[in-house]
């Protein structure tokens, strides 16, 4: 069985990290995987939304395998420990950024530390309630090595990001939701079905829209106001000007549900 997989329905695909006996905890050879999924699913017209999970109920992903990328190897030299996170690991994150479809982390169970991570480079997150999250690393003496630095403070602010990184407190579902960590928790006996809901809530849109959609909103993060609203209008001519647009408008007035074909 393979240690990643993806599947595709109803415009959702899914990729799920699929080693449970592990907590989902991920190799080399499963990072390259995840990161030719992703880039397949922008390319893939048939694609709308992606949702990434974890086998199993008791971890979305525990992060790396240190059975095969270990931290503990003193023969490494500094260059050669960086180039396993950058060269290798962050092909996800890099992957991530390129997609420009929203991107669901369906958290069914423990998310610690590079795991974590990987959540936090979706666009959103749905945890189930039995779920736990912790960045962890400075547990065991180490920075944050994927990413978490950056995504943290910008989910939560600054100051809750420190004390999360800096303590590794494990944070429960409640939590979690309170200070916007996730967008969504539902019960763990529902969580599969809920999450198909919440994907196919996005899917049902224009694919157009909803990809210039998701580009604007980042771009905006990083620019100043004049330059968001010049962006903001060239988007807007742009998706006005599809068949999808119109087709949104004329199922609108005739009451009926629209059927788009992503041009």
């Amino acid at each position: 069985m393979d240690e990643i997989s993806w599947s595709l329905s109803g415009g959702i695909g899914t990729i799920t990290l699929n080693r449970p006996q592990a907590r989902n905890a991920f190799t080399f050879s499963m990072v390259r995987e995840w990161e030719r999924m992703l880039r397949e699913a922008r390319e893939d017209e048939r694609v709308r939304v992606v949702v990434l999970t974890g086998a199993g109920d008791r971890a979305f992903c525990s992060g790396v395998d240190l059975g095969s990328i270990s931290n503990a190897d003193r023969t490494l030299t500094p260059l050669e420990r960086k180039s396993q996170l950058h060269e290798e690991i962050h092909r996800v994150a890099r992957a991530v950024e390129a997609l420009d479809k929203p991107l669901i982390a369906a958290i069914n169970g423990v998310a610690v530390g590079a795991g974590l991570d990987m959540a936090l480079m979706c666009d959103m997150r749905i945890m189930s309630s039995t779920a736990k999250l912790s960045e962890g690393y400075v547990r065991v003496g180490l920075t944050p090595g994927d990413g978490g630095a950056y995504y943290l403070p910008r989910l939560v602010g600054t100051s809750k990001a420190l004390e999360l990184l800096l303590t590794g407190d494990f944070v429960d579902a409640a939590e979690a939701h309170r200070i916007g960590l996730v967008n969504r928790v539902v019960p763990a006996e529902s969580f599969a079905e809920e999450t198909q809901k919440f994907a196919e809530s996005i899917a049902a849109h224009a694919p157009v829209t909803v990809r210039m959609i998701k580009r604007i909103t980042y771009q905006s993060a990083d620019a100043d106001l004049r330059t968001a609203l010049d962006l903001a209008s060239s988007h807007f001519a742009v998706v006005a000007a599809t068949e999808d647009s119109a087709e949104a408008l004329s199922a609108m007035k005739e009451k009926r549900e629209p059927v788009y074909r992503g041009r």
